[in-house]
C-alpha cells in the first residue's frame, strides 16, 4: 500500500460525526438565475463577464467565430492553441494555416495569443471551466497575454451547482482525467499592491470570449 492510498484509508475510516443528521433535499443557489432557458443564460453569461472585463463576441456559425479570431490575431503569424479536437471550431486549423499563422511550441513564452476550448460556461458568474490535459496544455491559456477562448452556446450552464451535476452524472470523468482545473473569472489581475487593480499580472491581460450559436439566435 502505498503513501496515498494509506492517507485515504485514513479518512474513509472516520466516523460520521452526525450520523442522524438527514441528507439535505434542496440548496439554495449561490448566485440566483432569473431564468434558464438558452437565451436568457448566454445574455446572463455575456453581462457577468463584460463586468470582468472580458471581450465577448457573438458568431452565427463556424466562419464567423474564424473571422473573430483572424480580426484578433491581425498581423500576428504565431499563437498557442490547444490541439484543434478541442477547440469547438472545425474549420479553424485549415483557417489559421491559410492565414499563414502557425502553431507555437506549448511553452513558447513569446507567443502573445493563446487560443482553447472550454469544458463549460457558468452564466451566474461568467466564468469558464478550463479542464487541462492531453492536447490541452495549461499554457495556453497562461503564458500569452491574450487568451482567446472558443465556446459553443449549449456549453453554457447555469452556474457551478449545474457544471458539478453534470460531473456527477458522467462519473466525474474530468476530475478524475484532468492534469489541472481552472475556474478562469476575467482576465488576470491583483490588487496586492497599494490595493490598485491591474490586469495581466499573473497571466493574461486580455480575454476574448467567442461564442458559436448552437442553431439559434444567441440572445433575445
Amino acid at each position: 500500500m502505498n503513501s496515498r492510498d494509506k492517507i485515504l484509508q485514513r479518512l474513509r475510516s472516520v466516523k460520521n460525526p452526525f450520523p442522524s443528521a438527514p441528507d439535505p433535499v434542496s440548496r439554495l443557489e449561490v448566485t440566483p438565475l432569473t431564468g434558464e432557458n438558452a437565451k436568457s443564460l448566454t445574455s446572463r453569461f455575456i453581462l457577468e463577464a463584460q463586468k470582468l472585463a472580458c471581450d465577448v463576441h457573438l458568431a452565427a456559425d463556424d466562419l464567423a467565430a474564424v473571422q473573430l479570431i483572424l480580426s484578433i490575431l491581425e498581423g500576428e503569424n504565431s499563437v498557442l492553441t490547444w490541439d484543434f479536437n478541442h477547440i469547438p471550431c472545425p474549420i479553424l486549423e485549415s483557417a489559421l494555416h491559410e492565414a499563414e499563422i502557425s502553431v507555437a511550441a506549448y511553452d513558447d513564452a513569446t507567443a502573445l495569443f493563446g487560443i482553447t476550448g472550454a469544458e463549460a460556461a457558468l452564466s451566474a458568474t461568467g466564468s469558464l471551466v478550463l479542464v487541462s490535459g492531453p492536447g490541452r496544455h495549461r499554457t495556453t491559456s497562461l503564458l500569452p497575454r491574450t487568451h482567446i477562448a472558443v465556446i459553443t452556446q449549449d456549453q453554457i450552464l447555469p452556474n457551478m451547482e449545474s457544471w458539478l451535476v453534470t460531473q456527477r452524472e458522467n462519473e466525474h470523468k474530468s476530475f478524475n482525467q484532468a492534469a489541472n482545473i481552472n475556474i478562469v473569472s476575467g482576465p488576470s489581475r491583483t490588487a496586492d499592491i497599494a490595493m490598485e487593480l491591474i490586469l495581466g499580472m499573473h497571466g493574461p491581460e486580455n480575454l476574448h470570449i467567442i461564442i458559436i450559436s448552437s442553431g439559434e439566435t444567441l440572445v433575445g
